[in-house]
C-alpha cells in the first residue's frame, strides 16, 4: 500500500508543471525614476571603462579589487532593474526540501 501511495505521489508531482512566464506577465513593468536612470547610465559607463582598460599592466590586487567592483556593480544594476534571480543551488536546496517534506 505504502509503494503504491508513494508511487502516486511521484507521478502527480511529476506531472504538475508551474508556468513561469504566465507569473511574469502578471507584474506590471515598474519605470526608473530619473535619479535611477542616471545611476544606472553611471554603472554601465563603469563597467565600459575597466573592460576597455589594459589589465595586464595592473597587479594582482588592483585586478582582484576591479573584480570585486564589478560584481557590486552587477549587483547594483540588478537591484535597479528589480531582477530576481535563482541559482541553481538555491532551486536544488528548494527541491530537495520539497522532497524531504512530501
Amino acid at each position: 500500500m505504502k509503494k503504491l501511495l508513494y508511487t502516486l505521489i511521484l507521478v502527480f508531482t511529476l506531472s504538475t508543471t508551474v508556468n513561469a512566464k504566465s507569473a511574469i506577465k502578471d507584474k506590471p513593468n515598474t519605470e526608473l525614476t530619473a535619479e535611477q536612470k542616471i545611476e544606472l547610465e553611471s554603472i554601465t559607463k563603469r563597467v565600459e571603462e575597466i573592460r576597455s582598460m589594459d589589465r595586464s599592466m595592473l597587479t594582482k590586487t588592483e585586478r582582484k579589487a576591479l573584480r570585486k567592483e564589478v560584481k557590486e556593480l552587477k549587483k547594483r544594476a540588478d537591484f535597479l532593474n528589480q531582477n530576481v534571480t535563482l541559482s541553481l543551488g538555491a532551486i536544488i536546496i528548494i527541491l530537495l526540501l520539497l522532497i524531504i517534506i512530501l
